[in-house]
């Protein structure tokens, strides 16, 4: 029920959401994401914020979309009005829009929408940002569960958006993959590699998802390291046939650990300093399934570190220290006090962690962690002392050494205050003297003594269930207690009325003079007992053990089979068996398999071929390689100097070309960012520059023996350059900019981003490139902007002059193939002028490949700098590179290996 004021306020919001000034919708949509995040419900407001989604201010717009993700599946009818909205929103220029629309469409669940969100899907998969990649990740699981028959489409997604390199996608992608196909391994060879080496710059997420899919992975993959731990098979057919010296051979060979399998160990093990302790847990998990036994030691410190953090983390962790505990103790045992007890710990946390001191205890400690246990049990938390007295038994029964020493500190425990400890005590000690009865009569007799003292069911029962197991040992006592429990048995718990009749029934047929009587009266009282557990107990025992007409053969054997020696019991560990379950997951946490639950596969015999995570590799083919040199033909000379651009080749010496490909996407208003482009093959003709020495590019072909793969630009400039000016547009201005983003349209294309203005108070409609080109460019046309309501059109021609480094494409090159290039004999050297050693040589260059007129020869370009006055200053303008840093790399490369 909504109180009158919130109703009030959800009027003034509406009131708001129409009104025809932006910024009091953006106010009232503020106001609303702020009750959403408060846990307020505002799905009132749906119709009234649906209107706003076509806004064009993007501020609003985002909130729109913020709130419709929120409420889509509750208003489905309402959501589906819009979806046309939704689908042009997917073609808007700013990439979160495009996103959120992604969003809002997969969260709206009607099947009738299915093909437009595969569609939709198919599309963001592509698109240049990759936010919306791994928006479009995300969506692929909301499609797969609305409509598991999208199976196999949405793998062909998954399997495209597994080969992004970008780190933004890898972690949501992997999630998708687990989700649809957790069974297409095969979707991950060619990406395996990549994974590893990504892993350390994903999000602490998509860390987490990716280990543990890699960890599944490997366990299918790779052979088991764990090889000091094998046992030989006698009974397989090769153990029978072969001999004895052929299977010591078998043996004595050597394990060679899968460079892949290494790889990954290596990747993640930085992880461990993560801050996230979900990756530390994860990275944690992944070694103690995957890692020799002899390098799990690495993972300690860090599981320990994380017991300083919350109380959830604490209990997951501790949680999977138990299990770990179990199998290695040594791994452990150095940091014993990190769990001991506090005072400020839950009663869950202080069970969890005598779990781990009862697992850790050796010979060699046990008295410390009893001397610890017996300040645990004066605890005040009841449930806790409790727990410790079970502790005290375990360990009593693991360490034989210190049975006897538990088992009489237990019965001191018996003369306490606290009736919940002297019942944990009986129980445990019951458990205990079931290994050395005869030797403990005294035990019994002194726990008889205390019987009317105690109250707790559990306790009275485990106390007669001794009196009538070991009654030969108390002839004297047992009687007795029997007696007593005749008369109180109406008025006893049904756990202990059933010991009762145990009890009689042993003593009727080991002490009949005195208990016959007595075991008539309780058969009689237990056959018109009200539980009906207890009436079926008491005529059986009655058929058993007392011989008539109606009794078979079975009487015969009443005393072998109520007096029949019972195994003593095993005080084993909780977590003993919790180890089936992959470390880190909910099933693990819960000890039962949850839903969704991948198992982890056994290690593989034989280890399948490593070839089929091979990437395949261009071959190598004949590069035409540009030397740069530089030379400085204008000495002392005070006016400013050309800058003269020279590509050559073998083929077509003396010519000057510089060439720009590029693309456009379409745009869908004014004032908003588009993405456009030409192939330009026209001569460029750069401005001259004041006071530069004379910079030559110089080119000649040789082999190149080595395959070159493009690398992603460290360095992308924000700066944007004008392509027409408002007043030559007629109110219309365009600046534009070079990405350095991969092209869609085309690898030969360069990407270009037009920002286009209106500075006019009219609409200015159809803007678009026209087809009339008189330069031959190659250019990929965006759709027009608008529509076309006047016959009046204007045509203004612009050109594009990119500078040089925009028409590379950065490579990544080893030192050693760098000096193999350098000292090839087919190599042509070009040597400059010398510098004065008074003057800094400014220079902007980059290693890299050209993408334009020599894009499919795939030119080489490499820097030599040599210094012959130690003196000289040289400064490298990183900034104006494509390369950025690894232009700095590879020039101190150059400068190490051209001279002193």
């Amino acid at each position: 029920m909504l109180s009158p004021w919130f109703l009030c306020r959800n009027e003034d919001l509406k009131e708001m959401l129409e009104s025809n000034k932006e910024s009091l919708k953006l106010e009232a949509m503020k106001r609303i994401v702020g009750l959403i995040a408060k846990g307020k419900n505002a799905s009132e407001l749906f119709p009234a914020v649906v209107k706003n989604v076509a806004s064009k201010n993007i501020e609003l717009k985002k909130l729109v979309y913020v709130y419709l993700v929120r409420y889509a599946e509750e208003q489905q009818d309402l959501a589906l009005l819009s979806i046309s909205t939704f689908q042009r929103a997917l073609k808007d220029p700013n990439q979160l829009i495009r996103a959120s629309a992604l969003r809002v469409l997969s969260s709206i669940r009607v099947p009738i929408i299915v093909p437009i969100m595969m569609l939709a899907i198919k599309e963001a998969a592509t698109d240049l940002s990759p936010y919306v990649r791994k928006t479009a990740a995300h969506a692929i699981q909301k499609l797969y569960s609305l409509d598991p028959d999208q199976k196999e489409h949405l793998i062909e997604v998954i399997e495209k958006l597994l080969k992004d390199k970008s780190t933004l996608v890898a972690g949501s992608v992997v999630m998708a993959f687990e989700e649809v196909c957790p069974d297409r391994i095969d979707l991950i060879h060619k990406n395996y590699r990549k994974l590893c080496n990504l892993l350390v710059d994903v999000e602490e997420w998509g860390q987490v998802v990716i280990i543990h899919m890699l960890t599944r992975y490997a366990r299918t993959q790779f052979v088991s390291p764990w090889r000091e731990d094998a046992v030989f098979d006698e009974n397989s057919a090769k153990a029978f046939y072969d001999s004895e010296e052929e299977r010591r051979v078998d043996q004595s060979k050597p394990y060679i650990m899968d460079p892949d399998h290494r790889l990954l160990l290596r990747n993640t093990k930085p992880l461990l300093q993560s801050r996230n302790t979900a990756v530390v847990m994860a990275v944690s998990q992944l070694y103690w399934h995957l890692a020799p036994k002899h390098e799990l030691s690495i993972i300690t410190k860090s599981l320990v570190r994380l017991l300083r953090s919350h109380r959830e983390v604490q209990y997951i962790v501790l949680q999977n220290i138990a299990t770990m505990s179990i199998q290695r103790k040594g791994m452990f045992e150095p940091f014993m006090k990190s769990f001991y007890v506090r005072s400020t710990d839950a009663t869950h946390i202080k069970t969890l962690k005598l779990e781990i001191l009862t697992n850790l205890a050796n010979e060699a400690n046990i008295s410390t962690i009893l001397r610890e246990f017996q300040t645990y049990v004066k605890s005040q938390d009841k449930a806790f002392a409790a727990a410790t007295i079970q502790a005290i038994g375990c360990c009593a029964t693991n360490i034989s050494e210190v049975t006897d020493t538990c088992l009489n500190g237990l019965v001191l425990l018996l003369s306490n205050r606290d009736e919940t400890v002297v019942a944990e005590s009986v129980v445990v000690i019951k458990k205990l003297l079931q290994t050395q009865p005869s030797q403990h009569s005294d035990i019994i007799k002194h726990m008889a003594k205390l019987f009317d003292n105690i109250t707790v069911p559990m306790a009275r029962a485990s106390i007669l269930w001794l009196m009538g197991e070991y009654c030969e040992h108390v002839p004297k006592i047992a009687p007795d207690v029997l007696r007593k429990m005749a008369k109180t048995f109406t008025d006893e718990e049904d756990i202990v009325k059933l010991q009762i009749v145990n009890l009689a029934a042993k003593l009727y047929l080991t002490n009949s003079k005195q208990t016959k009587l007595l075991t008539q009266y309780i058969l009689n009282l237990g056959k018109y007992d009200q539980n009906y557990d207890i009436r079926d107990r008491t005529r059986f025992i009655r058929q058993l053990i007392v011989p008539n007409e109606k009794s078979g053969a079975l009487s015969k054997y009443a005393r072998r089979i109520l007096m029949a020696p019972k195994p003593a019991p095993v005080l084993q560990s909780a977590f003993k068996d919790r180890d089936r379950f992959q470390l880190g997951t909910l099933s693990h946490t819960l000890n039962s398999q949850a839903s969704g639950y991948l198992e982890l596969s056994d290690w593989p015999a034989v280890a399948p071929d490593q070839s089929v995570r091979n990437v395949e590799v261009v071959e190598p083919v004949r590069l035409p390689c540009i030397y740069l040199v530089f030379k400085d033909n204008v000495k002392n000379q005070k006016n400013g100097n050309a800058v003269k651009v020279e590509s050559r080749s073998e083929s077509e010496s003396g010519s000057e070309s510089s060439s720009s490909e590029s693309s456009s996407e379409s745009g869908s208003e004014l004032d908003s960012d588009s993405d456009s482009g030409t192939d330009q093959k026209k001569n460029t003709k750069p401005k001259p520059v004041q006071s530069k020495p004379v910079i030559k590019f110089d080119a000649v072909s040789w082999p190149v023996c080595v395959s070159l793969q493009a690398s992603s630009p460290v360095f992308v400039p924000e700066t944007s350059h004008e392509l027409l000016h408002r007043m030559t547009g007629k109110g219309l201005s365009a600046q534009y900019r070079f990405t350095r983003q991969p092209c869609i349209y085309g690898n030969s294309m360069v990407s270009l981003q037009l920002t286009l203005s209106n500075s006019t108070d009219q609409a200015l409609e159809n803007i678009h490139i026209s087809e009339k080109s008189s330069t031959g460019q190659n250019i990929h046309r965006f759709n027009a902007i608008g529509e076309l309501n006047t016959t009046k059109e204007d045509e203004f021609s612009v050109s594009i002059q990119p500078a040089v480094g925009e028409l590379l494409l950065p490579i990544t090159m080893s030192e050693a193939d760098f000096t193999k290039e350098q000292g090839n004999t087919n190599t042509s050297y070009w040597h400059a002028d010398e510098t004065p050693t008074n003057q800094p040589i400014h220079f902007s260059a980059c290693i890299s490949r050209f993408s334009g007129k020599t894009v499919s020869s795939g030119s080489l370009v490499l820097v030599s700098v040599v210094l012959k006055d130690p003196d000289a200053v040289i400064t490298i303008n990183t900034e104006k590179t494509v390369m950025g840093s690894m232009l700095l790399r590879q020039v101190k490369t150059a400068l190490t290996n051209s001279g002193p």
